[in-house]
C-alpha cells in the first residue's frame, strides 16, 4: 500500500503542476529534492511571480524511521517506526479575487519490533480561502468535493465538511480560515471499508482537485482589481498564517519533529499585513466575506 500510494503522490504532483504551469503561462516550478537525515526524503515544487499565482508549492514527501517523541506521546508507545507520505500543496494567486487553496492527501503506517504493521490510515482533504466571496464559486468548490464523496458513499460529504468546517477555525479570532471543503483523518479499515477502498476514495478526490479549483481561477483571473482590494486580500492572509503558525496540526508537527523547515513554511503568503483592530465598511464586500466565516454554510 505504502508504494501503491507514493507512486500515486508522485504523478498527481506531476498532473498538478504542469496544470498549474499551463494556466500561468509565465512561472514555473523549481524542484527541489531533499534527504532527512532520520530517513526519507522529499521532492518539493515552489512556483513565484507567475501571471497567476504569486506564490505556490505542490510538495511531495515520504519520511520513515524511529516514532518521534510527540507520536510516542500520541500513540502512548514507548518505542517503534513508522512511514509517512503524502501530497501537500498551497496556491496564493495574485489576482484577490482568485481564493487561495490548499490540498493535502497522506498516509501513515506504524511498525512493531518484527516490522508488521500495528497501524495504517489515509487523511487528507482541501479547502478554499476567498477574500471575495463569489457563491458560485463556493458551490462549484463543493459540488466536486460532494460528488467525490458520493461516488464512495453518500455519509462522506457532510461528515468530512463539517470536520473541516470545525478544523479549519481560527479560535482565536471566532472565524473561519475560509469557506471550508474536506477534511478527514485517520481513515483505518474497518469492517465496512477495507484499506483498499480508503485507498480509492481518497485517490479519488485527488484526482477531483484539479477540477474543484481550475474552473475558479478561469473565471476570476481576468477580473480587474484595485489596490483597495489587495490590501483586503494581505490583511487576510494575516488570518492564515496566524492558522498554519497557532492552530495547524501539520505545522507544528513538523517544527517539532526536526522537519524539513522551507517545506513545513511553503503554505505561508509572500506579503502580508497586519493592522491594528481593522474592521471593514458596514454593507461592504468585504464585510460579506466575514459573515460567512463567522458562521460555516451548507454550499450544497
Amino acid at each position: 500500500m505504502k508504494d501503491q500510494f507514493y507512486n500515486y503522490i508522485e504523478n498527481l504532483q506531476d498532473t498538478i503542476t504542469s496544470k498549474l504551469e499551463e494556466i500561468d503561462g509565465k512561472a514555473k516550478f523549481q524542484e527541489d529534492i531533499w534527504k532527512r537525515t532520520e530517513g526519507g526524503g522529499g521532492r518539493t515544487r515552489v512556483i513565484e511571480n507567475g501571471n497567476i499565482f504569486e506564490k505556490g508549492g505542490v510538495n511531495i514527501s515520504a519520511v520513515h524511521g524511529e516514532l518521534p517523541e510527540v507520536l510516542r506521546k500520541q500513540f502512548k508507545v514507548k518505542e517503534g517506526n513508522f512511514f509517512a507520505c503524502g501530497l501537500s500543496l498551497v496556491l496564493h494567486p495574485k489576482n484577490p479575487f482568485i481564493p487561495t487553496v490548499h490540498a493535502n492527501w497522506r498516509y501513515f503506517e506504524m511498525y512493531d519490533e518484527e516490522s508488521n504493521i500495528v497501524t495504517q490510515w489515509f487523511g487528507g482533504g482541501q479547502d478554499l480561502t476567498p477574500y471575495y466571496l463569489f457563491e458560485e464559486d463556493a458551490i462549484h468548490f463543493h459540488t466536486v468535493c460532494k460528488q467525490a464523496c458520493d461516488k464512495h458513499n453518500d455519509e462522506f460529504y457532510p461528515k468530512f465538511k463539517e470536520t473541516c468546517d470545525n478544523y479549519f477555525w481560527n479560535a482565536h479570532r471566532d472565524e473561519a480560515r475560509g469557506i471550508g471543503g474536506l477534511f478527514f483523518d485517520y481513515l483505518k479499515e474497518t469492517e465496512e471499508f477495507s484499506i483498499e477502498d480508503r485507498f480509492n476514495f481518497v485517490t479519488e478526490v485527488g484526482n477531483s482537485f484539479l477540477e474543484s479549483y481550475m474552473p475558479i481561477v478561469e473565471r476570476r483571473r481576468g477580473l480587474e482589481y484595485l489596490q483597495k482590494h489587495t490590501d483586503w486580500q494581505e490583511i487576510r492572509r494575516g488570518r492564515y498564517v496566524e492558522f498554519n503558525l497557532v492552530h495547524d496540526r501539520g505545522t507544528l508537527f513538523g517544527l517539532k519533529t526536526n522537519g524539513r523547515i522551507e517545506s513545513i513554511l511553503m503554505s505561508l503568503p509572500p506579503v502580508v499585513q497586519w493592522k491594528y483592530d481593522h474592521h471593514p465598511e458596514e454593507n461592504s464586500e468585504e464585510a460579506k466575506l466575514l459573515t460567512v466565516l463567522k458562521t460555516p454554510k451548507n454550499w450544497v
